[in-house]
């Protein structure tokens, strides 16, 4: 247990690696040791946190690669190979909302256009099931690996608003829970695959429907969270480290088909 955090020897990749949460997570790894590659539609965001890369004692790259085209993904697994050798741990960091699949203002939901409910629904579904069959497969040949995918409080509580992004990740929470089983029985037991469910983490994204953008305050819809959330506060990036950890070590090797909520207490609370 005194070595639960030393990830020296392993190679992981993050999709989504650099957005906020991802950046987050990548450099932790590499800090306790991990060949990290940080695969990224924009590569070029990684730049905000590459001096933190740099200072090991893991090592790091950043990857061009798309999770919704599994050609590019493909090619993004063979340059990762190439680099770092063989593959045993993905984390699938890579998902988001889009303002026009959101009700409110001028949309409501009899409103919101298909284009943009199939961008979010294919971004954060089909954008964590194609780096599972393209980066799996290694894992699948060498008989152990780690999956690692992230959905939502809002599959275990829908929120409004939000519907597509709410559908999108229960359907990854139940994809974790089938893929688990699924590659246990068909692969190896060595193959665990597990998400985290986070609660409600101040991000870039949702920064200004959760507070005013002028004062720094708290909107009525983040008012209402942080009255619902027993921590009284939003989450942060490094919030989400512990648990991360926890489930790519193995400590937690008896571990598989799990969705861990990270939510402040959001999920237990009734409201009264």
């Amino acid at each position: 247990m005194v070595d639960t955090n030393d990830f020296s020897g392993r190679t992981m990749v993050v999709t989504g690696g650099a957005g906020v949460l991802g950046g987050e997570i990548a450099c932790s790894l590499v800090a306790c040791g991990a060949r990290v590659a940080i695969l990224d539609k924009d590569p070029s965001l990684a730049d905000r946190f590459s001096d933190r890369l740099q200072q090991g004692p893991g090592e790091a790259m950043v990857v061009g690669g798309d999770v919704l085209d599994a050609a590019a993904l493909t090619e993004s697994e063979k340059t990762v190979r190439d680099r770092f050798g063989s593959i045993d741990t993905l984390v699938n960091a890579a998902g988001g909302n889009h303002p026009r699949a959101t009700t409110g203002g001028d949309l409501g939901f009899f409103d919101l256009p298909a284009e943009a409910l199939r961008f979010v629904s294919e971004l954060n579904l089909l954008g964590t099931i194609l780096p599972c069959q393209v980066f799996g497969k290694s894992m699948a040949a060498d008989k152990r690996g780690v999956i690692l995918n992230i959905s939502s409080m809002n599959a275990f509580r829908p929120l409004t608003r939000i519907p597509a992004y709410s559908a999108a990740k229960a359907a990854v929470s139940n994809f974790t829970q089938w893929l688990a089983v699924h590659m246990a029985q068909e692969y190896s037991p060595e193959i665990r695959v597990n998400a985290l469910a986070p609660g409600f983490f101040l991000t870039e994204q949702n920064r200004f429907l959760l507070t005013e953008e002028e004062t720094g305050g708290l909107t009525d819809r983040g008012r209402t969270i942080i009255e619902h959330t027993p921590m009284a506060r939003f989450g942060t990036p490094e919030d989400l480290l512990g648990a991360t950890h926890w489930l790519l070590s193995d400590a937690s090797s008896f571990v598989t088909g799990v969705v861990v909520p990270v939510d402040g207490g959001f999920s237990a609370f009734s409201g009264v």
